[in-house]
């Protein structure tokens, strides 16, 4: 199942929420300063021993005072016109996420919307790729997790919800 909200992320209770993290894993802002606020300092000390994060890839953690069992740290990619790969390394990670969530048999994840923020991704073009990979890894998989797009705007809960209907 698959659905969009307009939420915080980080009072969602999921066996997993998703962070737009930076690469070093240690905080930052947007979702990833929330998440790392409210999960409390176990959250950084977890990701201290994780040796950072390279774009496209994801991490597990523990979720700590989150309500959520888990934190699964993906890096989106900087938006610079379309010209470096971003489309595929966005994909990517939705796919290595989930990959994440199927190996440690997780029923329920809410994603944010990653990339969209200061990295600058046009969030119709980011809301597009997340729908269609997370269709296609679950087809691909038969994978049986409830999915959860958690979106911060009225605009943003507007666009993922028409790019859901389009789902096939």
């Amino acid at each position: 199942m698959l659905k969009a909200i307009l939420a915080d992320i980080t009072t969602l209770e999921v066996d997993a929420v998703v962070n737009a993290a930076n690469s070093t894993l240690l905080g930052g802002g947007g979702v990833d300063g929330a998440i790392h606020r409210a999960a409390g300092p176990g959250l950084l000390e977890e990701c201290r021993g994780l040796g950072g994060c390279r774009t496209g890839e994801a991490r597990l953690t523990g979720g700590y005072a989150l309500c959520a069992n888990h934190v699964i740290h993906t890096v989106g990619p900087v938006w610079h016109g379309g010209r470096k790969n971003e489309p595929e390394l966005l994909r990517l990670c939705y796919w290595n996420s989930l990959e994440l969530a199927r190996e440690h048999n997780l029923k329920s994840i809410a994603f944010p919307c990653i990339s969209t923020g200061v990295y600058g991704y046009p969030a119709e073009a980011a809301a597009h790729i997340a729908v269609r990979t997370v269709l296609s890894f679950l087809d691909r998989n038969k994978f049986d997790i409830e999915v959860t797009f958690c979106v911060f705007s009225r605009p943003d809960l507007d666009i993922y919800k028409l790019e859901l209907e389009r789902k096939p």
